[in-house]
C-alpha cells in the first residue's frame, strides 16, 4: 500500500483539533464551570461526570453498530458522521457551557441534559474518526504518523486553552461570559477543521463486507484477546490522567498559588508534543510500540509520585512534576491509536471480517468508562477534603487536590503497566497478520504483494517473549 501523502496525514489531525474544541475543553474546565459559575456543589458535580460519562461510553457502543451498519459509496464509511455531525456536536458544546439559573434542581436537571446531549453527539462524530485511521494505511509506521498528527491536533487545541483560556479562570471575572464567547468561536473553527478532514482524510484499505451484522460484530469483539487487554489498560490509564486533567487547575491556583504557570505548562506541553510526534514513528520501528507504551507510562508514575509528595511550597519541584506526567500521557496517546488499529486486523485476522466501527467502540468505551471514573474520583477528593469555590484553601482541600493530581493518575497508571505487560500483539505478529490477511484477499497468485508483507514482518523488531514470535495459527 502506498504511503500516505502529507496533506492527508494533515487533514486527519485537523480531525481531533476539531474534536478537542468540544471535548478538552470539557476536560479541562466542565468542573470548575459547574462548581465556579454554575453553582453545582463538587460531590453532585462528580455524580453527575460519573453518570454522564458512563452513559457516553454506552453512546460510543451505539455509535460503534450504527457505523458498521453504515456504507455510502461516494464518501466511505466514516467521513459522512464527520461532516453532518459535527455541527450539532459544537452548537451542544455551547449548550453545555451555558447552564441557566433555573433553581438547584432546575439548574441541574439542564446540565445532566446538556452534557448527556453533548456524549451521544460527540461519539457519533468521534468513533466514526477514530476508526478513520485503521482504514486509511496498514502499515504501522504510517499509522504512528496518524497518531502523532492526531496527537499535534489535540494538543494544539489543549494549549491553546491553557495558554490563552486557562488564565481567565480566576476570583471575580465574569466566566459566563467568556466561556458562552469561546464556545460560539469554537462552533465557526471546528466546522472549518472538520470539513478539511472530510476532504482529505480518505479510506484506502480493502473491506469484503461493508455493511456488519450485529453477529459478525460480537464475533469479532469474543476472539479479540489483544483488543480486550488494550481496553483494560486504557481504562486505568484514562482513570488516572481525567483524574489529573479535572484538577490540574485546582493543582497550580489552589496549591501551588500559580495559576501565571498554566500558560507555561501549555507551551511546554505544545514543544513536547512536536518533538514526540517527529521522533516517535522511529521510536515505535526500534522498540516496539508495547514498549513504547509501558515505558512512556512509568513517567506518568514518576511524575504523579512528585506532584503527590511535594510540599506546596516547593512550586517548581511540583511543577517538575506535572511536566514529568505529561510527557508520558503525551507519548502514550500517540502509541495508543497505533495500537487499537492492529487490533482491527487481528479481529479481522480471527472472523474474515473487517469491524473498525465497533472495534474502536469498545475501546472507546473503555476509555470513556475511565474518564467517567477519574474525573468523579477527582471531584469526590475535592469535596472529601472540603473544597470551597473563591476561598483559601484548608491544609485538607489541599491534601484532596494532590491526591487526585498525583497518588490517583500514578496508582492507576501502574495498574494500567501491568495489564499491558501481557498484552501479545507485538509488531511482528501484527505484521505476520497483514501476510496472511493479503494471502487471504489476493490467493496464492499473488506472490509478489506477500512478499513485500514479508518483507515489512522481517523489518519489524521481534518481541522477546516466544509465544508473541510463535507461528501463527489459522483463524478460528
Amino acid at each position: 500500500m502506498k504511503k500516505l501523502n502529507k496533506l492527508s496525514i494533515i487533514g486527519y489531525g485537523a480531525g481531533d483539533a476539531a474534536n478537542n474544541l468540544a471535548f478538552t475543553t470539557a476536560t479541562m474546565f466542565l468542573l470548575v464551570y459547574y462548581t465556579d459559575v454554575a453553582g453545582i456543589s463538587a460531590a453532585a458535580a462528580g455524580t453527575l461526570l460519573l453518570v454522564v460519562r458512563i452513559f457516553d461510553a454506552f453512546a460510543d457502543v451505539f455509535a460503534g453498530r450504527v457505523v458498521d451498519r453504515t456504507y455510502s459509496k461516494r464518501f466511505g464509511k466514516f467521513r459522512p458522521f464527520i461532516m453532518f455531525g459535527s455541527i450539532p456536536l459544537l452548537l451542544l458544546s455551547v449548550a453545555t457551557f451555558s447552564v441557566p439559573a433555573l433553581g438547584e434542581s432546575g439548574t441541574l436537571l439542564y446540565a445532566y441534559v446538556t452534557y448527556a446531549a453533548l456524549g451521544l453527539a460527540y461519539s457519533l462524530v468521534n468513533i466514526p474518526y477514530g476508526s478513520l485511521a485503521g482504514a486509511m494505511t496498514q502499515d504501522p509506521a504510517e499509522r504512528a504518523k496518524l497518531g502523532s498528527a492526531r496527537m499535534i491536533g489535540g494538543m494544539l487545541v489543549g494549549s491553546a486553552l491553557g495558554i490563552f483560556v486557562a488564565p481567565l479562570i480566576k476570583p471575580g471575572a465574569n466566566l459566563q461570559a467568556t466561556f458562552t464567547s469561546i464556545t460560539l468561536v469554537f462552533v465557526v473553527i471546528g466546522a472549518a477543521l472538520y470539513l478539511f478532514t472530510f476532504l482529505t482524510a480518505k479510506e484506502r484499505v480493502h473491506r469484503t463486507v461493508p455493511n456488519v451484522t450485529f453477529k459478525q460484530s460480537m464475533d469479532t469483539l469474543k476472539g479479540n484477546r489483544p483488543l480486550l487487554m488494550l481496553c483494560l489498560s486504557s481504562f486505568f490509564f484514562l482513570t488516572g490522567y481525567l483524574a489529573l486533567t479535572s484538577v490540574q487547575l485546582y493543582y497550580l491556583r489552589d496549591v501551588l498559588g500559580r495559576l501565571d504557570l498554566y500558560p507555561v505548562l501549555s507551551i511546554t506541553q505544545l514543544v513536547l508534543t512536536f518533538v514526540l510526534a517527529g521522533f516517535m514513528p522511529k521510536l515505535v520501528r526500534s522498540l516496539g510500540k508495547k514498549r513504547v507504551y509501558i515505558f512512556s507510562s512509568l513517567l506518568t508514575v514518576i511524575g504523579g509520585a512528585i506532584v503527590f509528595f511535594t510540599p506546596a511550597s516547593q512550586v517548581w519541584l511540583g511543577f517538575t512534576g506535572l511536566v514529568i506526567s505529561l510527557v508520558g500521557v503525551l507519548a502514550v496517546n500517540i502509541v495508543v491509536w497505533a495500537l487499537e488499529a492492529d487490533t482491527v486486523e487481528y479481529g479481522e485476522w480471527k472472523t474474515g471480517v473487517r469491524t473498525e466501527g465497533i472495534t474502536y467502540a469498545l475501546f472507546s468505551f473503555t476509555r470513556k468508562t475511565g474518564q467517567a471514573v477519574g474525573g468523579a474520583l477527582a471531584a469526590y477528593a475535592l469535596a472529601l477534603g472540603g473544597y470551597k469555590s473563591g476561598a483559601v484553601q484548608t491544609p485538607d482541600a489541599v491534601f484532596g487536590i494532590q491526591l487526585a493530581a498525583g497518588a490517583l493518575p500514578a496508582v492507576m497508571t501502574i495498574l494500567a503497566v501491568l495489564v499491558m505487560a501481557k498484552y501479545t500483539l507485538t509488531d511482528a505478529m501484527h505484521a505476520r497478520i497483514l501476510t496472511e490477511i493479503r494471502a487471504r484477499r489476493t490467493g496464492p497468485s499473488d506472490s509478489a504483494g506477500a512478499s513485500d508483507d514479508a518483507a515489512a514482518a522481517a523489518a519489524v523488531p521481534a518481541d522477546a517473549a516466544s509465544a508473541e514470535t510463535a507461528p501463527l495459527a489459522p483463524r478460528n
